[in-house]
């Protein structure tokens, strides 16, 4: 069976434009992945050249046209600036599953953009791809993410133990789920 492609939406919310990434992003996207701070609790360690970015967004790519996932580079409206990314990988049109993850940089923290990107890019997925299981990772560390994934009415469903090794260092993740029938669809209505 030929891989069908699936193409990277465009979404907007009250503060945030979410949108396929472009070459012109490697740089913003560098700065975010090289920041040790940024990727503390992250499950590999920073970038150190820029090679990385251009690869990234060449993977978002390719997801795209092999139609496994969704990566979406995130913009403020206010001011237009990039302050992440959130994406939907590793999608099984079989068992109607995907897994969630995001990153933003540290400016960009405690003003609700994590929550308010996923439930976009969630409701898309949920429409759109007829989901009926996300799952996403956190560490244990990682209370801020735990909120938000909370906040999204994902489950914890239990601990993946001593799962990450990043410069040596060992830590734990918690593994949520959301399932479709828990989602609250808060009768938004689609964009089109």
């Amino acid at each position: 069976m030929a891989p069908m492609s699936l193409p990277t939406p465009t979404l907007h919310t009250a503060g945030l434009r979410l949108r396929p990434f472009t070459d012109a992003d490697a740089d913003a996207l560098f700065a975010l992945h090289s920041s040790a701070y940024v990727l503390r609790y992250w499950d590999a360690p920073p970038w150190s050249e820029r090679a990385r970015a251009e690869r990234f967004i060449a993977a978002c790519r390719q997801m795209a046209e092999e139609g496994t996932g969704a990566r979406l580079a995130m913009d403020r409206v206010s001011d237009g600036a990039f302050i992440g990314w959130c994406g939907l990988t590793r999608w099984n049109p079989l068992y109607r599953s995907a897994s969630l993850g995001y990153c933003l940089e540290d400016a960009a923290w405690g003003h609700g953009y994590a929550t308010e990107a996923a439930r976009a890019l969630l409701q898309w997925a949920f429409d759109t791809l007829d989901l009926n299981r996300v799952q996403a990772e956190t560490d244990t560390r990682n209370l801020a993410s735990a909120r938000v994934l909370e906040k999204l009415g994902f489950a914890r469903e239990g601990t993946l133990r001593e799962d990450c090794v990043v410069n040596g260092e060992v830590s734990d993740s918690w593994v949520y789920g959301l399932i479709r029938r828990e989602w609250p669809s808060s009768g938004s209505v689609p964009a089109r």
